[in-house]
């Protein structure tokens, strides 16, 4: 059974950074994709981050040139380094798995696997 665990929210400054973990477990094959997600209070659940099957990352325009995904495949641990954090930035973030080579951060319904997720907030 895949588990998510995710760590690494807090809350910053505008301008500051954070680094989120997830531990993925559960999954030992590489035909998946691993990706961040966010959801802010209000709105709809939306893609930040993915590395697909060949573990190529994408970004949302939004974070692009700010946040950076990466994968210890050693330790089956998922990063994300957030800098040049905005307010707009604050939100529920949660690491996810599907179990496809490449499925799009733009579709989290297709996404099958979820953590519980970690509070990131930024304060002007």
């Amino acid at each position: 059974q895949v588990h998510l665990v995710e760590s690494g929210g807090g809350s910053v400054q505008d301008g500051g950074s954070l680094r989120l973990s997830c531990a993925v477990s559960g999954i030992a094959d590489g035909t998946y994709c691993l990706g961040w997600f966010r959801q802010a209070p209000g709105k709809e659940r939306e893609g930040v981050a993915a590395l697909d099957g060949y573990r190529i990352p994408t970004y949302a325009d939004s974070v692009k040139g700010r946040f950076t995904i990466s994968q210890d495949s050693a330790k089956n641990i998922l990063y994300l380094q957030m800098n040049s954090l905005k307010p707009e930035d604050t939100g529920m973030y949660y690491c996810a798995v599907a179990r496809a080579m490449m499925t799009a951060i733009q579709t989290p319904w297709l996404w099958d696997y979820w953590g519980q997720g970690t509070q990131v907030t930024i304060s002007s």
